[in-house]
């Protein structure tokens, strides 16, 4: 199966390597002439899409995902997979399917859980909208580059799944960073908080699996002084779509604005670049008011 991938970033790019690692005949692009990969890199995009079974694509935003699509859905055969795994707003990826359909393309939005780690490590879980049949057809690859992959439904299910659950980790992750800071300020001892929450009814992903303590629980970015695994900015991002979205639908979600209040807070104020369990020392210079 000859695979077309667009983006070659800090996820892209390990993405396309455990494909070409897995046998896949694959040839990158990205707007950086500089990518040292394993594969084939070409400047030119056509190139890049021209003959291909599946394309992939993994960019910033619902713009550059568009503009991109515009430049390539001519130059697609018809029946090509088209598959792409950024994090974008629901209406942007409805753009995506509507224009390949023009075309008689398949297209999947199919944006990922797992950060740079399980890009690395084909880890990731993807969360997947759009044709069936382009689902089935290339699952196999989605197997490659993760451990798990879920049908949603319709184009724009996929995207629509990773804000939900990312709104769910921003705000799981500022009260474990709360019930820390305040345990600090009580005397308790920050190992026996984490001995007590992850074996009762305070464990979630972000106390068991990514402890904001540094030296708590399995390692996780706050051991290597908060260098992003996923940053702030990226959760910011998240946070600010799953609230565009539920502007458009009048869904209720407080919390959900609350938590992008305080990742925008966040990042003004130091925790550019960080990762976003940062939150944790940004709360211990913080007073109550």
């Amino acid at each position: 199966m000859k695979v077309g991938f667009i983006g070659l970033g800090n996820m892209g790019l390990p993405m396309a390597e455990n494909l070409y690692k897995a046998g896949y005949e694959i040839i990158g692009f990205d707007l950086k002439t500089e990518i040292k990969a394993k594969f084939s890199v070409s400047n030119e995009i056509e190139q890049v899409v021209k003959d291909k079974q599946v394309i992939f694509t993994m960019l910033p935003s619902g713009r550059e995902v568009m503009d991109v699509y515009r430049q390539i859905a001519s130059l697609c055969a018809p029946g090509t997979v088209m598959v792409d795994c950024s994090t974008i707003d629901v209406k942007s990826a409805h753009f995506v399917g509507n224009l390949a359909k023009d075309f008689q393309l398949l297209t999947l939005d199919a944006p990922v859980s797992g950060g740079v780690i399980g890009a690395e490590q084909g880890t990731l879980t993807f969360m997947i909208g759009g044709d069936q049949k382009g689902f089935d057809d290339i699952k196999p690859l989605f197997e490659v580059m993760g451990k798990k992959s879920v049908y949603c439904g319709h184009s724009g299910s996929g995207q629509a799944a990773k804000i939900c659950n990312n709104m769910i980790l921003g705000v799981s992750m500022i009260g474990v960073c709360e019930a820390f800071s305040l345990a600090d300020k009580l005397g308790l001892d920050r190992q026996k908080m984490f001995e007590v929450s992850s074996n009762s009814s305070g464990q979630c992903w972000s106390l068991n699996t990514y402890c904001p303590a540094p030296g708590v629980g399995p390692k996780s970015p706050s051991d290597n002084k908060y260098e992003p695994g996923f940053a702030t900015e990226l959760m910011l991002k998240d946070l600010l779509l799953a609230q565009e979205a539920a502007e458009q639908v009048s869904a209720h979600t407080p919390l959900g604005k609350h938590a992008s209040n305080v990742y925008q807070d966040l990042v003004k104020n130091g925790g550019l670049g960080k990762d976003f369990s940062y939150i944790l020392p940004f709360f211990k210079e913080k007073k109550r008011v």
